[in-house]
């Protein structure tokens, strides 16, 4: 028997997707009726991600998790296929990351996000016996994560990159991996990290411009300096809903990577912590649906979906605040990008049904 979803994840998830279409209404009008003719545009094209997501989370939610990692396999084989055509000469492929069907575009590594937590947890909870071996419980693994690597910098994104490492590495950790094989990883993948930074003027400009935002001023330490203007502008109460002035095209990405700076002009330091705070409660319900998964498989899942929305969430904000270098991650629930939003509540989903069998180990 199976029991109820958890609560107070599905109320929680349903105001950060209430919360998350009023802000992306209010950062993306300008730019929709600019470019659209219309200031409802892009809350439409997100309304419509929603609903499909809502859909997919109650579709998720009513299917066993075991039948998920049982073809996990196949989930992540295919979201990577899917992930290649972005680097053929298509003319759906634009920008690298995406295929664009006219209305909706598609971000293919989003769906990996969740194709790799199933995986993992389903080969981590089979190997608990063989985790503590490199070879066995670290190497298959790390293959993975390098073809993975190979597709997002070819693309490029980076920063995606650095969430299926984040997941990868902790999901290891819960399951048995020995610390000093993780250390190892970790201290050899910092020669790699910076060969990924210098071969790609942009990603080497990021860093510089993070360092020191005001000498690159006009050049890629833009962002971030509007970033913080828009954030200090809102002190602690903000100007008022849909009172930012950053998002009048000088804060670039203001409905996307940036989000939150107009949160924050607009709604204040107490708006920001407020986001901030539901985000946290989420992924704090993910790690107790963890703690009393019925299996292995469950509290694994429930983990990684914690890990990947809160490591989201931080990396962000601390990119908005100006604390970490600009890696174009998205707002989990709030930033535009449809398959952002329909994978995040997918997830949610699979969550969910995670915590109906709890209690049962």
């Amino acid at each position: 028997m199976t029991g109820r979803a958890d609560r107070a994840t599905m109320l929680t998830t349903s105001i950060l997707v209430l919360v998350g279409l009023i802000a992306l209404y209010s950062a993306s009008a300008p730019f929709s009726l600019r470019h659209y003719g219309s200031d409802v545009f892009m809350l439409v094209r997100q309304l419509g991600a929603a609903v499909v997501g809502l859909l997919g989370l109650a579709i998720c939610a009513r299917i066993d998790y075991h039948s998920l990692t049982r073809v996990s396999g196949v989930l992540l084989l295919g979201s990577i296929g899917v992930s290649l055509i972005t680097l053929l000469p298509l003319s759906i492929c634009t920008g690298g990351c995406w295929l664009s069907f006219g209305f909706f575009d598609l971000q293919p590594t989003e769906f990996v996000k969740l194709g790799l937590i199933l995986y993992l947890a389903s080969s981590i909870a089979r190997r608990k016996e063989r985790m503590s071996s490199f070879t066995e419980g670290i190497l298959p693994y790390m293959l993975v994560l390098g073809l993975l690597g190979a597709i997002t910098l070819s693309q490029p994104d980076l920063g995606m990159l650095l969430i299926f490492a984040g997941i990868t590495l902790l999901m290891l950790f819960l399951g048995g991996a020995k610390r000093r094989h993780l250390a190892f990883l970790g201290v050899g993948a910092l020669p790699l990290v910076y060969v990924a930074i210098r071969i790609a003027p942009y990603r080497f400009a990021r860093i510089l411009s993070f360092l020191d935002p005001q000498a690159y001023s006009t050049s890629s330490g833009y962002q971030v300096l509007q970033s913080m203007m828009a954030m200090g502008a809102g002190g602690l109460l903000g100007r008022g809903l849909g009172a930012s002035r950053a998002k009048l095209f000088y804060l670039p990405q203001a409905h996307n990577d940036f989000i939150l700076s107009v949160v924050g002009e607009e709604t204040g330091l107490i708006g920001v912590l407020c986001v901030l705070c539901l985000l946290g409660f989420l992924v704090w319900r993910a790690f107790a649906i963890a703690e009393g998964a019925a299996d292995e498989e469950g509290r694994l899942i429930a983990y990684g979906i914690g890990c990947c929305l809160g490591l989201q969430a931080i990396v962000n904000a601390g990119v908005a605040l100006g604390i970490l270098p600009v890696t174009g991650l998205t707002l989990p629930f709030f930033s535009g990008g449809g398959t952002s939003i329909l994978v995040t509540l997918a997830m949610v989903g699979v969550l969910l049904s995670v915590s109906k069998q709890g209690g049962r180990r």
